[in-house]
């Protein structure tokens, strides 16, 4: 099913506000033409460094759109900085969020180890009841709503969340409560689970309810400060969000769903390097985003991003919405390197992030980080740092650092100090990258690593020999990869309700009925993003299991909307159901009804799709002219004399043999000894065992 639209007007910019650099693209649909832009985060006043970056493309006023991905969100939870949230809820419910599913964060002992982001004794419990079959068995008491509201204001909540037992199946009283909520808050930040999250279980229905309001003051007061900041520069044009789901939302949106947010910024380098990987001819590739903060791995298989129906940001902060499978960990270029106290190296997940930044950036660090390493071991050109702020790095100062904190402790030299930092982060990232691959049942020799962010290029190598992977793809700009991402990546809107039936006792007309109107809704919210689309398409997916079982398979459902129908039958239900079960288990249970647990839908805004050959090389690029010189780089207990190469000037077919280092502006490419590059006709990197 398809609606067209009119072409918006103006070019499109994707934002990544990273820990430590904010990453642009610039992207003249119009003309086709395109520019990137790598400048400095300010923590704390991200605005800042987000018009910084949005000016070195000219007038502000002048853009059509604003497509950002940020982390925003999930610092917030790492680091427990949401706002002081209060919780409504059926009485005898309020430990929901401390009881989660009996799982402990320590096995053995019998202390506590874990505190919800809702205290206690801000979480309120009022008499009334909904059954699990809909019927209402008591009426909510709206004066104990009222009185939990005026405690929650008076011991200082800034956000308040309402979810009540049972309320998927009817939530009236549970809409009850909210418009009595609503009259009497202060401010707009109240979440509701049957607006957030209409399904069963009500751990994660709590769970995902509370974070979201326990996020909306703290990502609404960002996005309220962005377009601020925006309408300063008499920017008129749109603002949108990239999600979880790597699908692009409106700010407002965002501002009342904040908890689908908690890995925008990751999500969008995934959907850019499943994008550019297809194109190249690599379908099969596991992604590796590391920035300042930390290292972000995916699985992409056969050109699809995995998506995950929950995830657990850290352990108890369950949220339950799309997001695409991304494991992280604090890894990152600024993760610091340390001895611990049985005297082993460790680097990370503790960071220094943009500010103050490694030691060598001068601005008052003096623990040496994974990028100290890297520069002293020559691998990052010290003349020419990115993000463009500073002249130079100081060498000394990181082999100071290293000598101080690494060397000394260990017995270790300056030099085989830091390379021993390097190979304990690029074990740690190995060790993603088997959790997501060979632990899942995948062969990494039949994957290609796609490294990006400022650092990634830099480690691929190591990955392949490590992981035993087929090869590495570098992108033609992989530190601005997550911005590429955001401008090229889908609008997409997800909702969810349980039906809670079996296949035999389905009503098809009510639920194609159900499905109908869920996709009016979606398509609406897509619509409304008014970003230029080829079309609409609408997804259908069932939760599903056999009677008895607890946990669901996904469903799709091989079906589309056409004369107000969808033509659902049972039989197409039984079908799809099989097929994704044997799929998942390779066999079927004869003899046990299947159930439907939820149906799910999604409205995804097909984007006009974005010529990666806009990237390549041009014609009057050489080798010749590529070649910069040389300069002397550690490797394995040595130096080695190794060529410079200024990477965007490498032509198609060129082939750069190890060692070697490709520089560009927002990142490095670095070509060990035993290892050969050549340049794809997208201008990718492919890194290669000689």
């Amino acid at each position: 099913m398809t609606t067209r639209f009119t072409p918006v007007k103006g070019a499109v910019v994707g934002v990544d506000v990273g820990g430590t650099f904010t990453d642009l693209f610039y992207f003249d649909e119009a003309e086709g033409q395109f520019r990137t832009a790598k400048v400095s985060s300010n923590r704390g006043d991200e605005a800042t460094g987000f018009l910084e970056g949005l000016k070195t493309f000219g007038d502000v006023a002048d853009l059509g759109s604003i497509v950002h991905g940020t982390t925003v969100g999930t610092n917030a939870l790492l680091e427990r900085k949401g706002a002081r949230t209060a919780l409504i809820t059926t009485k005898g419910f309020r430990d929901v969020l401390e009881m989660r599913r009996r799982d402990r964060l320590n096995t053995w002992g019998l202390w506590g180890d874990f505190t919800p982001v809702i205290e206690r004794d801000l979480r309120f419990e009022v008499t009334e009841r909904v059954l699990a079959d809909g019927s209402i068995d008591t009426s909510v008491d709206l004066d104990e709503v009222r009185q939990a509201v005026t405690a929650a204001i008076a011991a200082g909540a800034e956000a308040i969340a309402v979810c009540f037992i049972n309320a998927y199946a009817n939530p009236a009283n549970e809409l009850a409560a909210l418009e009595a909520v609503r009259a009497a808050w202060p401010n707009e930040n109240v979440a509701s689970s049957a607006e957030i999250l209409p399904e069963i279980r009500e751990f994660e229905r709590t769970s995902t309810t509370a974070l979201n309001a326990y996020l909306q003051p703290v990502v609404g007061g960002y996005l309220g400060k962005l377009s601020a900041a925006l309408a300063g520069e008499n920017f008129a044009g749109r603002f949108h969000i990239v999600q979880s789901n790597g699908g692009v939302m409106s700010t407002d949106t965002a501002r009342k769903l904040p908890v689908r947010t908690a890995l925008s910024g990751p999500a969008a380098g995934v959907i850019a390097a499943a994008a550019i990987s297809r194109e190249a001819g690599y379908p099969n590739i596991i992604t590796g985003d590391l920035g300042g903060t930390s290292f972000d791995v995916s699985l992409v298989v056969d050109g699809e991003t995995s998506l995950a129906a929950q995830t657990t940001i850290d352990f108890g902060l369950v949220v339950r919405t799309p997001m695409i499978e991304i494991t992280t960990i604090g890894a990152g270029g600024g993760s610091i390197a340390h001895v611990d106290a049985g005297g082993l190296l460790q680097v990370g997940p503790e960071s220094a992030g943009s500010r103050p930044g490694p030691v060598a950036y001068g601005q008052g660090n003096t623990r040496p980080t994974l990028t100290d390493a890297n520069i002293v071991l020559g691998r990052i050109n010290a003349e020419r740092p990115i993000g463009g702020k500073l002249a130079r790095l100081d060498v000394e100062a990181a082999k100071a650092a290293i000598e101080e904190h690494v060397a000394r402790p260990t017995g270790l030299g300056v030099m085989e100090a830091a390379e021993a930092i390097v190979k304990v982060a690029d074990g740690r990232m190995a060790g993603a990258i088997r959790l997501v691959s060979i632990e899942r049942g995948h062969d990494p020799a039949k994957f290609v690593a796609v490294p990006f962010g400022g650092g990634g290029a830099l480690h691929a190598g190591a990955l392949i020999k490590d992981v035993g992977l087929q090869a590495a793809l570098v992108p033609r700009y992989p530190g601005i990869n997550s911005a590429l991402g955001c401008v090229i990546a889908d609008i997409r809107h997800d909702q969810v309700q349980t039906v809670n039936l079996t296949v035999d006792a389905l009503d098809t007309a009510a639920l194609d009925a159900r499905m109908v109107e869920e996709a009016d809704a979606a398509r609406k919210v897509v619509e409304d993003a008014g970003l230029q689309m080829e079309r609409i398409d609408i997804v259908f997916e069932l939760d599903m299991h056999y009677v008895g079982q607890t946990h669901t398979v996904s469903v799709p459902l091989p079906v589309s909307i056409e004369n107000g129908s969808t033509g659902l039958t049972r039989e197409t239900v039984q079908k799809a159901f099989d097929a994704a079960y044997q799929a998942s288990f390779s066999r079927l249970l004869p003899g046990l009804a299947a159930k439907i647990v939820n149906l799910r839908t999604a409205a995804i805004g097909r984007r006009p799709r974005f010529d990666l050959k806009t990237l390549a090389p041009g014609a009057d690029c050489s080798l010749e002219t590529a070649r910069t010189g040389t300069r002397s780089v550690w490797f394995d207990g040595g130096w080695h004399e190794t060529a410079i190469f200024a990477r965007l000037d490498l032509p198609v077919g060129a082939v750069v043999e190890g060692p070697a280092i490709l520089e560009q502006p927002d990142a490095t490419v670095l070509v060990d000894p035993d290892l050969s590059a050549r340049v794809d006709e997208l201008g990718n990197v492919i890194l290669e065992r000689k």
